[in-house]
């Protein structure tokens, strides 16, 4: 991964975006025909084959992160032979996914390939960890990420990390980026954000509309259960005695989420929880990926001068791809068939050989 002499050196962010942007937009994203449909993409980039069966994330090892007292966090890691002088990409799954999410897998394995060291990482209680925390995640927990890469950096002697987050993830990863950008540590090089709800609000409207019905019960159902076991194992922390009552995601915000994470209400907390009012802050090399027909996160919020005019995001709107789907169609360098996770390893790869 060294950088190519010949290349003009990269001095500021700005000049890196300006320089990586037609590298990246040179290979728009062609949905596979004839599913430009986005319920199909979004519904394909779960079920569509993938190269991953039987590689990156059966021989990964296991590591638990001290976030502080009795919260930890699981993560697997893939380390390459050369560890301390490779670079290392952080992922981070989406609302009720985990390290064993097809995306989460199928980016790794493209990481390790072109080759970064990778650590996919569980949120709070996620990939089946209740037991390792009292807590609960929320879209506001997005210093666990930065004491994550603060560990890699301290005690992993990790010199070149780049952090990539999808749908719930991507807007916290985004929050980080804007919100503690001063207290972020150089090593940390670029961040990614994959289908992101800036505006987490407007999500929650679109979840709940009648189109949205299979995706809003789903994450529904996985959320109830969740707050049924975190009960049985701490039953002093958490009321299940009006659960029967949570039928909609912002019922469960209401009476759960806002509750636990300190808010006063569901809208206290999605508002409190956005990135939008930050994006205008971030400084890091940041890239947003986002389908404009995304089925229940708007791309509109993007659409603003804080982030149209912030010279350190490279926003990349595609027409087609639904949410985290982008199954396309292939092209002469991809070697498979989902554009965006491709697109996420070759930003970390150009900024990284900038940074050699």
């Amino acid at each position: 991964m060294m950088r190519d002499k010949s290349a003009p050196a990269i001095s500021t962010t700005e000049s890196l975006i300006k320089k990586i942007a037609p590298i990246i937009t040179s290979k728009p994203f062609r949905p596979l025909r004839p599913f430009t449909n986005n319920h199909a993409q979004t519904i394909l980039g779960y079920f569509y084959p993938r190269r991953y069966k039987l590689r990156l994330h059966l021989k990964d090892e296991t590591h638990l992160f001290e976030i502080e007292k009795d919260i930890r966090l699981l993560a697997h890691c893939r380390w390459q032979k050369d560890k301390l002088n490779s670079p290392t990409v952080v992922l981070v799954h989406g609302l009720e996914g985990s390290t064993l999410s097809v995306y989460m897998i199928s980016t790794a394995e493209k990481a390790f390939r072109a080759g970064f060291n990778v650590v996919r990482l569980n949120m709070r209680t996620c990939g089946g960890t209740e037991h390792l925390t009292p807590t609960v995640y929320h879209s506001g927990m997005y210093a666990d990420f930065l004491a994550v890469i603060n560990q890699l950096i301290l005690e992993d002697k990790l010199s070149q990390v780049y952090l990539v987050g999808f749908s719930m993830s991507a807007n916290m990863v985004l929050h980080l980026a804007g919100r503690l950008r001063e207290n972020l540590p150089d090593e940390l090089k670029a961040v990614c954000a994959i289908s992101p709800a800036v505006d987490v609000k407007s999500s929650i409207v679109e979840l709940h509309k009648r189109p949205n019905k299979l995706y809003h019960d789903k994450f529904l159902r996985s959320l109830l259960k969740r707050i049924r076991k975190k009960y049985e194992l701490f039953p002093d922390i958490y009321d299940i005695s009006n659960i029967h009552k949570v039928k909609t995601i912002n019922d469960f915000d209401e009476e759960y989420t806002a509750r636990h994470a300190g808010y006063e209400s569901a809208d206290a907390y999605y508002k409190g929880v956005s990135s939008f009012p930050v994006l205008n802050k971030i400084e890091k090399p940041t890239l947003i990926i986002h389908a404009k027909d995304d089925p229940f996160i708007p791309f509109a919020p993007l659409l603003n001068d804080s982030v149209l005019n912030n010279p350190n995001i490279l926003l990349i709107g595609a027409e087609h791809g639904g949410h985290v789907g982008f199954v396309g169609s292939k092209n002469e360098t991809d070697y498979d068939r989902f554009w965006m996770e491709h697109r996420v390893v070759e930003f970390c790869d150009v900024v990284n050989k900038n940074n050699s």
